[in-house]
């Protein structure tokens, strides 16, 4: 620039400030050649710009005192405080910062001088003074300056056009669709159990009214059951001899994430419908409620503990149901209510505290029929404290009373009947395939005489996130489970992980879980046989259920991820069983 020039801005604030601008930009060893036509790079470099030192309206100085690497003793102070005095249209960036002595671009001063420009518009629409000086000098950088100020136009076109086509074109104001589908190449080896290729896909309609509150509706279907176990155990009953029988058939101790509640048709069904909002009692302290319609399970309101292998089901997390979360949280779901409250009094004691209650009615609460709806059939009741002790570690105490109709699962997440979704049969306490069994021992009509049952639960739930690279979680619960006049059964389950987040690439997680899937510490069943004689019968406990897990996420882009994975179960059923092994090959999209 000229002698002439520089001269001329020492009595125009405006130009003082562009000054400061182009007095960085010689500094730079190098000086952007820009290219009079507006192209994808010119605006590409103002995308860049606008998102280093953009900042919100709450960030606006309107005091030179507010940038921290201001001072009265540099040499452009006072030019500085009257632009941001007088024009308000340098307003730093976020951190309160000028930074004055940096190299920019042309682009960089084309944004502060457009800024400049709007600001004098403003005062001079709204009849305020600007002097004749300023302007005139404006008009020479304006000239100078005409292909990015020709960009910053064209990008502000480009905006209002792709901004007016998504409001001509949305799906809804309030509602974002959120989908998830897996692809599953899987394989149980031990047993006689074919390949599969399994689906399943879930649609979510997430809606907000308020903009704090969230409905969900989802979607989804799927092709999957779980696989096959083989096995024996002895059935101990007074005045029979012991006798071995095969207890082959499905086992919740092989079941999968993406094998969980969609059926094995493809059939489209609505799996979860609930609603997540906000009770405000003042300014720093709410409620954070949940309503759960259909499908609610403990975990969607209450923290497991367990980053990296929860994935709540998904398809981005452990393989198996069991490596996700803690068996607690399998005990009822179904439909109803949760509420969360954080506790401030122990903030200074443990670190951000969180207090959690429940009711949830499984089964089926929308029948009206005897015996069943939210309130006369299964149902759970939890009460969690959750203690986030700093930011790497974290910990949580949980405890779920539960009652399950004769033929409802433990650990079954609310179902109604099934083998139930983690743990071993006679944890599960369903009849499952015994009938059958003990026909062949008693005779023809032969059934288990099941009772009602109630379950007292305890669980706690770590997590250390020992560094960036490393994570370690782990869990334990012990049910105590009251078959009305039948006695208590002890139920157990405990285990824990060691995650490596960001593994060769970013996103990508290495996980390694082992423990023991619930299982029934005094195992036995009663049977009327086909006199209405009641006997009792006692399974032998020859194999605890371990259950070891490892899978690679590697994220192949951000929506495309592929998870290589075994698991491997030394006991499915409960007895002398077959070793299971699983091999599966998971590919999830994300949408």
């Amino acid at each position: 620039m000229k002698t002439s020039f520089w001269k001329s801005i020492k009595v125009t604030p405006i130009l003082v400030g562009a000054s400061l601008l182009a007095a960085s930009q010689v500094q730079a060893n190098e000086i952007s050649q820009v290219n009079t036509e507006v192209d994808a790079q010119t605006i590409n470099q103002l995308d860049n710009y606008s998102t280093e030192g953009g900042t919100s309206s709450k960030d606006q100085v309107t005091s030179v005192s507010q940038l921290r690497d201001v001072s009265p003793t540099d040499w452009a102070f006072e030019a500085l405080r009257s632009l941001v005095e007088r024009y308000g249209c340098i307003v730093g960036y976020p951190d309160r910062t000028f930074r004055g002595n940096r190299a920019l671009s042309r682009y960089e001063f084309a944004a502060g001088l457009n800024a400049c420009m709007q600001q004098m518009e403003r005062l001079i629409a709204a009849s305020e003074a600007v002097t004749r000086e300023d302007i005139e000098k404006l008009k020479r950088l304006m000239a100078e300056f005409e292909s990015e100020l020709a960009a910053l136009g064209a990008r502000v076109d480009n905006l209002e056009g792709r901004v007016a086509f998504l409001e001509d074109h949305q799906f809804s104001t309030t509602t974002k669709l959120k989908g998830e589908v897996i692809m599953a190449l899987s394989q149980e080896f031990n047993s006689n159990n074919q390949a599969i290729l399994a689906d399943r896909v879930r649609l979510a309609l997430n809606t907000s009214f308020t903009g704090e509150d969230n409905l969900v509706t989802r979607l989804s279907a799927g092709n999957a059951g779980a696989f096959n176990a083989n096995g024996t155990t002895k059935l101990r009953t007074p005045g029979i001899p012991v006798q071995r029988v095969n207890t082959s058939g499905p086992s919740a101790t092989l079941n999968q994430t993406f094998n969980l509640y969609p059926g094995v048709n493809n059939d489209v069904q609505v799996d979860w419908l609930a609603y997540y909002a906000p009770i405000k009692l003042s300014e720093k302290s709410q409620i954070q409620t949940y309503i759960a319609a259909f499908g609610g399970i403990h975990s969607d309101y209450a923290p497991t503990t367990n980053p990296y292998f929860e994935d709540y089901d998904g398809g981005n997390g452990a393989l198996s149901p069991f490596a996700s979360e803690s068996p607690i949280y399998r005990i009822g779901g179904g439909s109803g209510v949760a509420f969360s409250y954080q506790l401030g009094f122990l903030q200074s004691l443990l670190g951000p505290t969180s207090a959690t209650i429940s009711y949830m009615g499984g089964g089926s609460p929308n029948s009206p029929l005897e015996g069943q709806g939210i309130f006369n059939g299964d149902y759970s009741v939890l009460g969690q404290l959750n203690f986030n002790v700093s930011d790497s570690l974290a910990f949580g105490l949980t405890y779920v009373n539960g009652f399950h109709k004769a033929d409802s699962p433990v650990f079954g997440g609310g179902a109604g009947s099934g083998f139930g979704i983690v743990g071993t049969q006679l944890a599960n306490q369903s009849n499952g395939q015994l009938n059958s069994i003990l026909e062949n021992q008693f005779g023809a009509g032969t059934t288990v005489n099941q009772k009602d049952k109630i379950s007292n639960s305890y669980g706690a739930q770590a997590a250390w996130r020992v560094s960036k690279g490393v994570s370690l979680s782990a869990f334990f619960n012990y049910t105590n489970l009251t078959r009305l006049g039948r006695g208590n059964d002890d139920i157990w389950s405990y285990g824990g992980g060691i995650a490596f987040p960001d593994l060769f690439k970013e996103g990508s997680v290495l996980g390694i879980f082992a423990g023991v899937q619930p299982y029934n510490g005094s195992p036995r069943y009663f049977v009327t046989d086909p006199n209405g004689d009641t006997r009792r019968v006692r399974t032998s406990l020859e194999t605890i259920p371990i259950h070891v897990e490892a899978f690679y996420k590697y994220q192949l882009t951000d929506n495309i991820s592929l998870t290589p994975g075994v698991i491997w179960v030394n006991s499915s059923n409960q007895g002398d069983n077959d070793d299971q092994v699983i091999g599966t090959l998971r590919t999830t999209f994300t949408f």
